[in-house]
Protein backbone atom coordinates (compact mmCIF):
# COMPACT_ATOMS: atom_id res chain seq x y z
CA UNK A 1 0.00 0.00 0.00
CA UNK A 2 1.49 3.52 -0.87
CA UNK A 3 2.52 5.47 1.70
CA UNK A 4 2.44 9.32 1.19
CA UNK A 5 6.32 10.79 1.62
CA UNK A 6 6.16 14.24 0.40
CA UNK A 7 3.45 16.79 -1.17
CA UNK A 8 4.90 20.05 -2.65
CA UNK A 9 3.28 23.18 -3.93
CA UNK A 10 3.08 23.05 -7.88
CA UNK A 11 5.31 26.82 -9.18
CA UNK A 12 2.91 27.64 -12.12
CA UNK A 13 -0.22 26.51 -9.96
CA UNK A 14 -0.42 27.60 -6.64
CA UNK A 15 -3.67 25.75 -5.67
CA UNK A 16 -2.19 22.23 -6.68
CA UNK A 17 0.08 20.45 -5.25
CA UNK A 18 2.16 16.92 -6.38
CA UNK A 19 1.78 14.05 -4.04
CA UNK A 20 5.04 11.70 -4.06
CA UNK A 21 4.74 8.12 -2.46
CA UNK A 22 6.60 4.85 -1.69
CA UNK A 23 5.04 1.54 -2.58
CA UNK A 24 8.56 0.03 -0.97
CA UNK A 25 9.82 0.47 -4.41
CA UNK A 26 11.40 4.19 -3.88
CA UNK A 27 9.89 7.67 -3.63
CA UNK A 28 8.21 8.38 -6.77
CA UNK A 29 5.66 11.34 -8.01
CA UNK A 30 2.22 9.39 -8.00
CA UNK A 31 -0.45 12.57 -8.95
CA UNK A 32 -1.87 15.98 -8.50
CA UNK A 33 -4.34 17.58 -6.67
CA UNK A 34 -6.32 20.92 -6.14
CA UNK A 35 -6.04 22.35 -2.47
CA UNK A 36 -9.36 21.66 -2.02
CA UNK A 37 -9.09 17.86 -2.27
CA UNK A 38 -5.97 17.90 -0.48
CA UNK A 39 -7.86 19.42 2.15
CA UNK A 40 -10.63 17.29 2.29
CA UNK A 41 -9.23 14.62 1.96
CA UNK A 42 -6.88 15.38 4.79
CA UNK A 43 -3.65 14.44 2.53
CA UNK A 44 -0.43 15.05 4.60
CA UNK A 45 3.18 13.10 4.71
CA UNK A 46 2.90 9.33 5.98
CA UNK A 47 -1.09 8.56 5.35
CA UNK A 48 -1.48 5.52 3.71
CA UNK A 49 -3.28 5.42 0.32
CA UNK A 50 -5.60 2.34 -0.84
CA UNK A 51 -6.97 1.42 -3.72
CA UNK A 52 -10.57 2.65 -2.53
CA UNK A 53 -8.91 5.87 -0.91
CA UNK A 54 -6.84 6.61 -4.17
CA UNK A 55 -9.94 6.26 -6.24
CA UNK A 56 -11.90 8.55 -4.90
CA UNK A 57 -9.41 11.37 -4.13
CA UNK A 58 -8.82 11.35 -8.11
CA UNK A 59 -12.17 10.96 -9.06
CA UNK A 60 -12.50 14.34 -7.27
CA UNK A 61 -9.73 15.82 -8.42
CA UNK A 62 -10.86 15.08 -11.92
CA UNK A 63 -14.44 17.25 -10.70
CA UNK A 64 -12.63 20.06 -9.51
CA UNK A 65 -10.54 20.31 -12.77
CA UNK A 66 -13.58 19.84 -15.12
CA UNK A 67 -15.56 22.84 -13.15
CA UNK A 68 -12.81 24.85 -13.35
CA UNK A 69 -13.13 24.32 -16.96
CA UNK A 70 -16.68 24.78 -16.87
CA UNK A 71 -16.63 28.20 -14.93
CA UNK A 72 -13.83 29.39 -16.96
CA UNK A 73 -16.28 28.98 -20.43
CA UNK A 74 -18.73 30.61 -18.46
CA UNK A 75 -17.01 33.59 -18.01
CA UNK A 76 -17.49 35.13 -21.06
CA UNK A 77 -21.42 34.87 -21.32
CA UNK A 78 -24.12 32.81 -20.09
CA UNK A 79 -24.86 29.22 -21.37
CA UNK A 80 -27.37 26.76 -21.62
CA UNK A 81 -26.78 23.13 -19.65
CA UNK A 82 -26.24 21.16 -23.41
CA UNK A 83 -23.46 23.82 -24.33
CA UNK A 84 -21.57 23.42 -20.86
CA UNK A 85 -22.00 19.62 -21.54
CA UNK A 86 -20.94 19.70 -25.37
CA UNK A 87 -17.66 21.93 -23.92
CA UNK A 88 -16.61 19.28 -21.30
CA UNK A 89 -17.34 16.54 -23.89
CA UNK A 90 -14.98 18.82 -26.07
CA UNK A 91 -12.15 18.15 -23.32
CA UNK A 92 -12.53 14.66 -23.18
CA UNK A 93 -14.30 14.90 -19.68
CA UNK A 94 -16.07 11.53 -18.48
CA UNK A 95 -19.92 11.42 -18.40
CA UNK A 96 -19.81 11.26 -14.73
CA UNK A 97 -17.61 14.08 -13.99
CA UNK A 98 -19.69 16.08 -16.21
CA UNK A 99 -23.00 15.13 -14.55
CA UNK A 100 -21.37 16.32 -11.24
CA UNK A 101 -20.13 19.31 -12.59
CA UNK A 102 -23.06 19.85 -13.60
CA UNK A 103 -25.07 19.16 -10.44
CA UNK A 104 -22.41 21.68 -8.80
CA UNK A 105 -22.86 24.80 -11.74
CA UNK A 106 -26.61 24.08 -10.61
CA UNK A 107 -26.05 24.46 -6.94
CA UNK A 108 -23.86 27.91 -7.33
CA UNK A 109 -26.46 28.86 -9.84
CA UNK A 110 -23.83 29.50 -12.95
CA UNK A 111 -26.20 27.97 -14.99
CA UNK A 112 -30.28 28.11 -15.29
CA UNK A 113 -31.67 26.96 -18.59
CA UNK A 114 -34.98 28.98 -17.60
CA UNK A 115 -32.90 31.81 -16.91
CA UNK A 116 -30.83 31.43 -19.66
CA UNK A 117 -33.72 31.49 -22.35
CA UNK A 118 -36.11 34.24 -21.22
CA UNK A 119 -32.00 36.49 -21.63
CA UNK A 120 -31.84 35.24 -24.81
CA UNK A 121 -35.08 36.28 -26.25
CA UNK A 122 -34.89 39.87 -24.98
CA UNK A 123 -31.14 39.99 -26.02
CA UNK A 124 -32.34 38.53 -29.99
CA UNK A 125 -35.56 40.74 -29.79
CA UNK A 126 -33.71 43.70 -28.61
CA UNK A 127 -30.46 43.55 -30.58
CA UNK A 128 -31.53 41.99 -33.84
CA UNK A 129 -34.75 41.70 -36.80
CA UNK A 130 -35.02 37.92 -35.86
CA UNK A 131 -38.53 36.98 -35.95
CA UNK A 132 -39.74 34.05 -32.88
CA UNK A 133 -39.59 31.05 -35.38
CA UNK A 134 -35.93 31.62 -35.47
CA UNK A 135 -35.06 32.46 -32.33
CA UNK A 136 -37.02 29.53 -31.13
CA UNK A 137 -34.97 27.03 -33.51
CA UNK A 138 -31.82 29.11 -32.00
CA UNK A 139 -32.73 28.04 -28.33
CA UNK A 140 -33.61 23.86 -29.06
CA UNK A 141 -30.03 24.02 -30.66
CA UNK A 142 -29.19 25.21 -27.12
CA UNK A 143 -30.70 21.91 -25.94
CA UNK A 144 -33.54 24.28 -24.42
CA UNK A 145 -36.73 22.02 -23.71
CA UNK A 146 -40.28 23.25 -25.37
CA UNK A 147 -41.67 24.55 -22.74
CA UNK A 148 -38.84 26.73 -21.30
CA UNK A 149 -38.92 28.06 -24.98
CA UNK A 150 -42.52 28.59 -25.14
CA UNK A 151 -42.22 30.43 -21.91
CA UNK A 152 -39.41 32.43 -22.66
CA UNK A 153 -40.96 33.66 -26.12
CA UNK A 154 -43.66 35.24 -24.11
CA UNK A 155 -41.21 38.08 -23.87
CA UNK A 156 -41.24 39.20 -27.25
CA UNK A 157 -44.73 40.57 -27.51
CA UNK A 158 -46.71 40.05 -30.88
CA UNK A 159 -47.18 43.86 -31.58
CA UNK A 160 -42.97 44.14 -31.79
CA UNK A 161 -42.59 41.96 -34.09
CA UNK A 162 -45.10 43.31 -36.39
CA UNK A 163 -43.18 46.66 -35.91
CA UNK A 164 -40.03 44.95 -36.91
CA UNK A 165 -41.41 42.85 -39.94
CA UNK A 166 -43.15 45.94 -41.13
CA UNK A 167 -39.65 48.09 -40.74
CA UNK A 168 -37.95 45.44 -42.74
CA UNK A 169 -40.48 45.12 -45.77
CA UNK A 170 -40.38 48.98 -46.42
CA UNK A 171 -36.40 48.74 -46.25
CA UNK A 172 -36.61 45.64 -48.40
CA UNK A 173 -39.38 46.42 -50.80
CA UNK A 174 -37.28 49.76 -52.54
CA UNK A 175 -34.18 46.89 -53.39
CA UNK A 176 -36.68 44.72 -55.98
CA UNK A 177 -37.22 47.78 -58.74
CA UNK A 178 -36.20 44.79 -61.52
CA UNK A 179 -39.58 43.12 -60.44
CA UNK A 180 -42.91 43.26 -60.27
CA UNK A 181 -44.92 44.50 -57.48
CA UNK A 182 -46.44 40.98 -57.18
CA UNK A 183 -43.11 39.12 -57.11
CA UNK A 184 -41.28 41.86 -55.00
CA UNK A 185 -44.37 40.85 -52.35
CA UNK A 186 -43.60 37.96 -52.51
CA UNK A 187 -39.97 38.04 -52.34
CA UNK A 188 -40.40 40.45 -49.35
CA UNK A 189 -42.52 37.57 -47.74
CA UNK A 190 -39.94 34.86 -48.11
CA UNK A 191 -37.62 37.18 -46.54
CA UNK A 192 -39.52 37.56 -43.84
CA UNK A 193 -39.99 33.73 -43.26
CA UNK A 194 -36.45 33.09 -43.30
CA UNK A 195 -35.88 36.32 -40.67
CA UNK A 196 -38.13 33.44 -38.35
CA UNK A 197 -41.69 35.62 -38.65
CA UNK A 198 -45.23 33.68 -38.87
CA UNK A 199 -47.48 33.87 -41.28
CA UNK A 200 -49.76 35.82 -39.07
CA UNK A 201 -47.38 38.55 -38.46
CA UNK A 202 -46.30 38.08 -42.29
CA UNK A 203 -50.26 39.10 -43.35
CA UNK A 204 -50.60 41.34 -41.31
CA UNK A 205 -47.59 43.51 -41.72
CA UNK A 206 -48.62 43.19 -45.71
CA UNK A 207 -51.72 45.30 -44.40
CA UNK A 208 -49.23 47.96 -43.70
CA UNK A 209 -47.29 48.00 -46.37
CA UNK A 210 -47.51 49.33 -49.98
CA UNK A 211 -46.04 47.02 -52.05
CA UNK A 212 -47.67 48.18 -55.46
CA UNK A 213 -46.10 49.77 -58.19
CA UNK A 214 -47.51 52.89 -59.96
CA UNK A 215 -48.05 51.83 -63.54
CA UNK A 216 -44.49 53.60 -65.22
CA UNK A 217 -42.87 52.11 -62.68
CA UNK A 218 -44.22 48.36 -63.37
CA UNK A 219 -43.54 49.01 -66.88
CA UNK A 220 -39.86 49.89 -66.20
CA UNK A 221 -39.39 47.04 -64.19
CA UNK A 222 -41.18 44.95 -67.05
CA UNK A 223 -38.71 46.62 -69.68
CA UNK A 224 -35.63 45.50 -67.61
CA UNK A 225 -36.51 42.18 -67.72
CA UNK A 226 -37.97 41.81 -70.99
CA UNK A 227 -34.25 43.20 -72.39
CA UNK A 228 -32.73 40.51 -71.18
CA UNK A 229 -34.95 38.04 -72.96
CA UNK A 230 -35.09 39.64 -75.92
CA UNK A 231 -30.91 38.66 -76.06
CA UNK A 232 -31.86 35.42 -74.01
CA UNK A 233 -34.42 34.46 -77.20
CA UNK A 234 -32.87 36.35 -80.40
CA UNK A 235 -32.57 33.29 -82.00
CA UNK A 236 -36.46 32.97 -82.35
CA UNK A 237 -38.14 34.93 -83.96
CA UNK A 238 -42.09 35.84 -84.70
CA UNK A 239 -44.89 34.00 -82.63
CA UNK A 240 -42.08 31.40 -80.87
CA UNK A 241 -40.34 34.47 -80.33
CA UNK A 242 -43.19 36.42 -78.43
CA UNK A 243 -44.85 33.73 -77.00
CA UNK A 244 -41.70 32.33 -75.29
CA UNK A 245 -41.10 35.96 -73.96
CA UNK A 246 -45.04 36.12 -72.80
CA UNK A 247 -44.94 33.29 -71.10
CA UNK A 248 -41.56 34.00 -68.99
CA UNK A 249 -42.51 37.79 -67.96
CA UNK A 250 -46.36 36.70 -67.16
CA UNK A 251 -44.48 34.16 -64.94
CA UNK A 252 -42.84 37.01 -63.23
CA UNK A 253 -45.75 38.61 -62.25
CA UNK A 254 -46.56 41.00 -65.07
CA UNK A 255 -49.79 41.95 -66.67
CA UNK A 256 -50.76 40.79 -70.06
CA UNK A 257 -51.71 44.12 -71.46
CA UNK A 258 -48.42 45.80 -70.29
CA UNK A 259 -46.49 42.39 -71.69
CA UNK A 260 -48.17 43.21 -75.06
CA UNK A 261 -46.94 46.87 -74.56
CA UNK A 262 -43.70 45.88 -74.36
CA UNK A 263 -43.18 43.15 -77.56
CA UNK A 264 -45.24 46.37 -79.33
CA UNK A 265 -42.45 48.61 -78.48
CA UNK A 266 -39.37 45.86 -79.09
CA UNK A 267 -41.29 45.40 -83.16
CA UNK A 268 -41.42 49.11 -83.47
CA UNK A 269 -37.32 49.30 -82.62
CA UNK A 270 -36.80 46.47 -85.39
Amino acid sequence: MPVITKITAQKKLKDRYNIFTDAGDGEKYAFSVDEDVLIKHQLKKGMELDDFALTEILFQDDIRKAYGQAVQYLATRMRSEFEVRQQLKKKEVAEPIVNEVIHKLYYHQFINDQEFSLAFVRTQMNTTDKGANVIKQELKEKGINASLIENALLEYPFEMQLEKAITLSNKYLPKNTRDSGKIAKQKVEQMLVRKGYSFEIIKEANNHIDGSKDENEEMEALRKQGEKLVQKYKLYSGYEFSQKIKQTLYRKGFSIDQIDQFLSEVENQE
